[in-house]
Parts: structure tokens; sequence; C-alpha cells
């Protein structure tokens, strides 16, 4: 098998669905622990180095997240072709360490979704399910239509790439 084709099938598959008018869900089995998987969800200077899409062409600027109940997060991003910066940003409404985040996305205004992320334990790996809701069917579809639900199997291999190259990933049997 060439590159090419290890790369279109990856060995952890993102599965992303509508699964109602108001409702889109993410899925990926990740190859370590859930305390290794939430913390790179939770620490900045881990978050920096995955959670934005490479072939987006962004990179971050800053990134700062207060991971505790009424903490917040802000994600601030620059682009090659724009000047204008973009930020994501909202508050934790629930924390629970190494199992759930449940995070509001503030920047879209009365559009933004409510973020919930659990991160399950599965054989030494984790299921991480991130479920959005939106405040109605129309600000889905305007997200969906953004390409804002776009961009998580990306996100997640490189999460994947981030835990090899930190060494944490769990062998598979």
């Amino acid at each position: 098998m060439d590159a090419r084709s290890e790369k279109a099938t990856p060995k952890n598959p993102t599965t992303s669905a509508r699964t109602s008018d108001r409702e889109f869900v993410v899925t990926r089995i990740v190859d370590a622990p859930p305390r290794i998987v939430y913390e790179a969800w939770t620490t900045p200077d881990l978050l920096k180095r995955w959670w934005a899409p490479k072939s987006f062409g962004v990179v971050f600027i800053s990134c700062e997240a207060d991971v505790r109940v009424g903490g917040t997060y802000r994600f601030v991003f620059g682009h090659a072709a724009s000047t204008q910066p973009m930020a994501f940003f909202g508050r934790y409404l629930e924390v629970t360490p190494n199992a759930r985040l449940v995070l509001t996305n503030d920047e879209a205004g009365d559009a933004g979704a409510l973020t919930t992320v659990t991160f399950e334990e599965t054989a030494g790996r984790t299921r991480v399910v991130v479920h959005d809701l939106y405040p109605s069917k129309e600000a889905l579809d305007a997200a969906i239509a953004s390409g804002s639900t776009s961009g998580m199997d990306e996100m997640c291999g490189q999460l994947d790439e981030l835990l090899v190259e930190l060494g944490v990933s769990v062998a598979r049997s």
C-alpha cells in the first residue's frame, strides 16, 4: 500500500453525520487513554498542535483555555488569504476531567452551537464523540454551508499524529 492510499483510509476513521435538524455528531476512536486525549483537548500548547486543519491554511495566533465550569476559551487564527484574524470563543458549562466537556460557541452569536465532547475508554483507547446542538435547523444549515462542520476528520488525524509524536499512543491489537 502506498502512502497516498494509506492516507486516504485512516486506521481510525472519523464518522460525521447530521443526526437531526439541529444536531451534528462526530465520532472517532483515538489510540490513547482518555486522560491523554482529554489533556490534548484542554491544554493550549497541545491544542495549538492539532486543532486547526492544516489544509485550511490557518495558523494559531493565540490559544487560551480556562478549563473549569464558568471558565472561557478563545482560539484566534490567522489565514494567509486574509488580514483579519478569526476567533472561536465561548464558555465551559460542564467539565468532568477525562470524561466530558460542555461548551458554548459564542462567536456565532445566537446561531452558536452547544458542544458536548465525551471521552469514553474502550480497551485502553478513547472513543471521542463531539455533539453539536444548534439552536435551529437554519443555524446548522448555515454552519454546514460555511464549512464550519468540515475538517474534523483531518483534525482527528492530526491529533493521532500528535499522540504518536508524544509517544503516548497505545499499541493496536
